[in-house]
């Protein structure tokens, strides 16, 4: 199960840990793992190397007083948690009645005894734990075991069960011990151990993907570390297990995971690289809250793996980090939650975020789209805010009840036609795109028609032309009323908000002698000339355009003119 000797470099996840260093603050100081450029047994020795330089050993007496920096309970800085049944107890130390000091490696089972004085492994908090000392005695010098188990922490035989809450920090502990102290000739194995051995390596392995360092364990890690944190009894040494959980394959399994990372829904797979690239948009109206959208995290492959995800741009992520993985096993999925920036949504405007993953196994005998070699996967997100839609009859001003007449036509002479249209006069730079629907239509609906169809999506700044027609084919006063509802686009927006009504009234009589005023020579004859004296009204705003006689010169002027002229009376 050891692996091979490598040559690999690391200097990418090295360079991701320098990176997190800036904002994180339980990250190593930047530089601090900048030996380690190999993989399997050179990586090991690496890595041991950097744990060893300035490492300030403390005694197994020590740890009486360092467990209250170490070990603290994150709710009550008065006392600490301890190992295995997470019990929280005063951290003063009496002597061993309320909790005593675990070797999470048994003394038993490595060279010397344990004394006040001793320093070493046996000295070293990294290897130390606040324990009750009734479960530390129950636990005695056994093994821990089995990959399966779960639930709280128990004796199985021969073997012992951490419990869930620790079975990763114990495996991470018992990685540390054999890769810091290479002269005691620790070893980890998978048969039931002996002499300096330790075990069930398999198990440890699996528990180190089933339980990542969460914010205990890594606080702990570090003010182990810190002088400023832990300034009496403080180490200047780490453990790598903790800060880079993913070298765990390389050392302890093979050079060959065959894990791959990509974003998405099935049937979607990855590029042939193990890249991914999703878009995700968040579209909202302003002052509407924008609530979280949920994108599947995939790994294909066997072997567990730990990944990174970061975050650039006004949203947030359910798991950031490096320190998240996926178990030993086959497919997995894990959903992440996506979440903007509430405060975007108070004005209009659009941003752009991105989500990266990065799967940070570093070992490369699987092949292209695997381990090291699985590319990044891109979520790429916006997040759109819109002003309402705005629905009118005319394209320049707010109108949302119009009454219309087509005047009067003679039997028989050819339908009165008057072009309207309806717009969406929202800004075209930040107003949503519109749906439009005919609610009813009632009255004299089979002399007055429209030809509108439903418009889906109608931009901002645009509109959406249709005809009405008064028939000539009986006489009579005839009057229709036109309902239309205007929505935020419903595919859009989640919440499309109330619609808009609007009300078209258009009434006409057929029968009488119709004529358009005759404005220009030859009189008694309409042709261009009549047409290009009305438009020098129409454009000089001359009272003699009003022809609906409404006090307003605009554009359904020009449609009864052009209704008018259709109708063809001299």
């Amino acid at each position: 199960m050891r692996s091979p000797a490598g040559t690999m470099s690391l200097l990418i996840f090295l360079t991701a840990g320098i990176a997190v260093a800036q904002t994180d603050p339980f990250a190593p100081p930047p530089g601090y793992y900048d030996g380690a450029t190999g993989t399997g047994q050179l990586l090991q020795s690496q890595l041991g190397g950097a744990m060893t330089a300035g490492h300030i050993e403390r005694a197994y007496g020590d740890y009486r007083y360092a467990a209250r920096f170490t070990d603290t309970d994150p709710d009550d800085p008065t006392r600490i948690l301890l190992v295995y049944d997470r019990a929280s107890v005063s951290a003063n130390w009496d002597s061993g009645t309320t909790w005593n000091r675990e070797h999470v490696w048994p003394q038993s089972l490595q060279p010397g005894d344990a004394s006040n004085t001793t320093r070493g492994n046996l000295g070293d908090p990294h290897a130390l734990r606040p324990a009750t000392p009734s479960v530390n005695g129950s636990r005695g010098n056994k093994p821990f075991g089995f990959a399966e188990t779960t639930g709280s922490h128990r004796s199985l035989g021969t073997y012992y069960f951490p419990g869930d809450s620790d079975k990763g920090d114990i495996a991470r502990s018992l990685f540390y011990s054999e890769t810091r102290y290479p002269n005691l000739g620790l070893s980890l194995v998978e048969s039931l151990p002996s002499g300096n051995q330790m075990g069930q390596l398999s198990a440890l392995v699996a528990w180190h993907y089933l339980d990542p360092p969460d914010t205990f364990e890594r606080r702990r890690n570090h003010h182990i570390f810190s002088q400023q944190a832990n300034p009496a009894y403080y180490t200047n040494n780490r453990n790598a297990f903790v800060d880079l959980p993913e070298v765990v394959w390389s050392i302890f399994m093979d050079q060959n995971n065959d894990t791959t990372l990509w974003l998405g829904d099935a049937p979607a797979t990855p590029g042939p690289d193990g890249g991914s690239l999703v878009e995700l948009a968040f579209n909202a109206l302003v002052g509407q809250a924008l609530p979280p959208a949920t994108v599947t995290l995939n790994k294909d492959g066997l072997d567990g793996t730990y990944f990174s995800i970061s975050i650039n741009g006004p949203v947030t992520a359910s798991l950031t980090g490096r320190h998240n993985a996926f178990p030993i096993g086959g497919p997995d999925v894990r959903p992440i939650q996506i979440t903007p920036d509430p405060t975007l949504s108070l004005t209009p405007g659009f941003a752009t975020a991105q989500m990266l993953v990065n799967n940070l196994d570093i070992t490369t005998g699987a092949g292209l789209g695997m381990g090291a070699q699985d590319a990044d996967d891109v979520l790429n997100i916006a997040v759109n805010i819109y002003e309402p839609a705005l629905a009118s009859f005319t394209p320049d001003q707010p109108l949302s009840d119009v009454l219309l007449d087509f005047g009067v036509i003679d039997l028989g002479s050819g339908d009165a036609v008057l072009a309207l249209g309806l717009f969406n006069i929202a800004p075209d730079t930040s107003g949503a795109p519109m749906d439009l629907e005919l609610l009813s239509a009632s009255g004299d609906t089979g002399a007055i028609s429209i030809d509108f169809a439903p418009v889906l999506s109608l931009p901002a700044g645009a509109g959406e032309l249709f005809t009405a027609s008064l028939s000539d084919a009986a006489q009579g006063e005839f009057e229709a009323l036109f309902t239309f509802a205007a929505f935020n686009d419903r595919v859009l927006f989640a919440q499309p908000g109330p619609a808009q009504t609007l009300i078209l009234r258009l009434t006409g009589t057929v029968g009488a002698e119709v004529c358009v005023p005759d404005l220009a020579a030859p009189f008694g004859v309409l042709n261009f000339f009549d047409v290009a004296a009305f438009l020098t009204l129409y454009t000089t705003q001359d009272p003699a355009a009003d022809l609906t006689g409404d006090g307003l010169i605009n554009f359904f002027d020009v449609s009864q003119y052009i209704a008018l002229f259709n109708a063809g009376c001299p």
